[in-house]
Parts: structure tokens; C-alpha cells; sequence
């Protein structure tokens, strides 16, 4: 409510928001400038939960099948990189963007390019750096799901005649459901207000939601301003959580 009810304040000097009560910051959300980064970021965390989906669920379901030893080392080694600081890894990636980075450099080497190819602050930098930040997030949440899997029942429908793609299909994802659901949700939330990634990753090419409520509040000093997109942002959170909690998710699937 604090926020909100700052949002409709006025800029002052400095941080300070004065008097009167006015909607004009909701009435600049609606220009281009901040409609294209809202659909930019909501494109670019669809497309991150799609991929952390398909990159995460075959982990999960693999580290679910394992043994109880080999699942104990799988999950070290999707953990342990991320005790390192966030930025570090990032300013890797960044590396391997880069003109002189590896990956141009094999591509050179290849010859499948006669001069270095732009990676580096391009929105598939930032999607790369995106889905290898939010994929933890969905591998945990579905090896959950499956890990709890009634394994006789996928045996039966084997048992019954279904081929072991249409088992998969029929009885295993629909049971992981859950799982995949707050994995979604976990992934997509966060992805809309990530901005030091786009930071690295995007540069002023890549402007997100988050980058804007960053600017805003840091650069421009625009409290009231800020705190309009916040808001959006709020209301954005609280209606992915509503559709969540209508598909009969709950925030017990989301302890892993």
C-alpha cells in the first residue's frame, strides 16, 4: 500500500515525493517507450521459462530415476556453480559473448564467419544469461514432483500396452504437473525484474521492466515514477500467482 500510495505523488527535489495526489504516472506508463520494454520482458520470461523447462524437466526427471547415491552428485553439480557470486558468473558469460570471446573464435575458426559475430548485448545474450540463471528453479520444483512419483502406475500402463513415449506422456508429466507449474513460476516472476543481467548481458540495447524501475529510482531519481512501474510489476506478480493458484497449484508444491 506504501508503494502504491506513493506512486501517485508527486516528484520532489531529490528522492522526495510531494503533494498532490495526481495519476500522471500511470499515464506515462502507457507510451511506447515503457510498453515496449513490458512486452519485451514478458517476451523474454516466457521464452526463459519455456527454455528452463526444456532444458530442466529431462534433468529432473533423470535425477529422479537415479540412484539414491548418483542423486546426491547430480544435485551438487547443478548447485555448487551457483555458490559462486551472481556477477562473476555472469561476467562470464559475458567473456564468452564477447568479440574475442571462445565462442567467436570458434566460429572463426569453423569458418562460418569472416569476421566476429554481435552476441554480446543482443536479447539472445540476455536470454542465454536468463535461462542458465533461472533453470535451478525449475529443475528443483520438478525433481520434487517426480521424485514423489508412483512408478507402479507408469509400469502398468506399460504393462496395459502404452509405449513408453505415450507413458511418458499420459502418466508421467500429467503427475509432475504440479511441479511444472511452480517451476513457471519460479522461473517467469523473477525473469520480469531481473536487471543487472540485461545490465552485462544487454546493455542499453536490452531494457527491461526491472532496468526501468532501476533507472528510474537511481539514475533519474524519479521516487513516484519508480514506484508506478513497481506496482506494475506487483500487479503483474500477483495475476501469475492468481492463474498458478486457479490451476490448482499451491505454495506447498514450491518447497522442494
Amino acid at each position: 500500500m506504501y508503494i502504491m500510495g506513493l506512486s501517485m505523488l508527486t516528484r520532489g527535489e531529490g528522492f522526495a515525493a510531494i503533494p498532490p495526489v495526481t495519476l500522471d504516472n500511470y499515464e506515462r506508463i502507457i507510451s511506447p517507450i515503457y510498453l515496449r520494454s513490458l512486452l519485451l520482458s514478458l517476451r523474454l520470461a516466457g521464452l526463459t521459462a519455456l527454455f528452463c523447462l526444456l532444458i530442466g524437466y529431462p534433468f529432473a526427471y533423470f535425477m529422479a530415476k537415479a540412484r539414491p547415491g548418483a542423486r546426491t552428485w547430480i544435485l551438487l553439480l547443478l548447485i555448487v556453480p551457483f555458490w559462486t557470486n551472481a556477477l562473476i558468473r555472469i561476467y562470464g558469460w559475458k567473456i564468452l559473448f564477447s568479440a574475442s570471446g571462445p565462442i567467436n573464435q570458434l566460429i572463426l575458426a569453423l569458418g562460418l564467419a569472416d569476421r566476429p559475430v554481435k552476441l554480446l548485448y543482443t536479447d539472445f545474450a540476455v536470454l542465454v544469461g536468463m535461462v542458465y540463471a533461472m533453470v535451478p528453479f525449475m529443475v528443483l520444483p520438478v525433481y520434487s514432483a517426480a521424485e514423489r512419483l508412483d512408478w507402479s502406475v507408469v509400469e502398468a500402463a506399460r504393462d496395459l500396452g502404452a509405449s513408453p513415449l505415450k507413458a511418458f506422456f499420459t502418466v508421467v508429466v500429467p503427475m509432475t504437473l504440479p511441479g511444472i507449474l511452480a517451476g513457471l513460476v519460479l522461473t517467469f516472476i523473477p525473469s520480469i525484474g531481473l536487471f543487472f543481467l540485461s545490465d552485462l548481458l544487454g546493455g542499453s540495447n536490452t531494457m527491461l521492466w526491472g532496468n526501468m524501475v532501476h533507472n528510474e529510482l537511481l539514475k533519474s531519481r524519479d521516487l513516484p515514477f519508480a514506484a508506478a512501474l513497481s506496482v506494475v510489476l506487483l500487479a503483474l506478480t500477483g495475476l501469475v500467482i492468481l492463474l498458478y493458484r486457479r490451476k490448482g497449484g499451491s505454495a506447498e508444491t514450491m518447497v522442494f
